[in-house]
């Protein structure tokens, strides 16, 4: 994996759909874009879109699994940056819109074993 630079992490950072996406992440581990898309209530398109986006800065990886991918935080991030956004999301979850995006993901129907099954 390349270094991510500072700039490039604040960068992708400064968007509120990619945020939301990371602190989900950090809360729950790994998801799939019907999750995401869930939680977010926005059009898959756009979450795929700022999904792909992460993913191309480093901060998230991928696993295709039949017809789902599902994401992650990149298990290669320097420890600064792993650090980092977990104390920003411990500081943001329990506001708007992040509490809401976990409360809709945690009520999505269908979500055995809290992985995507639609």
């Amino acid at each position: 994996m390349t270094a991510i630079a500072p700039a490039q992490l604040f960068k992708s950072l400064s968007d509120e759909t990619r945020l939301r996406c990371l602190a989900l992440l950090l809360q729950h581990g790994e998801l799939c874009v019907c999750e995401f898309t869930h939680a977010l209530d926005l059009p898959q398109p756009k979450i795929s879109h700022h999904l792909a986006n992460l993913r191309k800065s480093g901060l998230v990886s991928d696993t295709k699994n039949g017809l789902w991918i599902y994401y992650r935080l990149h298990p290669d991030l320097p420890a600064w940056i792993t650090e980092m956004m977990i104390l920003s999301v411990n500081n943001i979850k329990h506001t708007a819109p992040f509490y809401d995006d976990d409360v809709r993901l945690q009520q999505m129907p269908d979500r055995p074993a809290n992985l995507c099954s639609a």
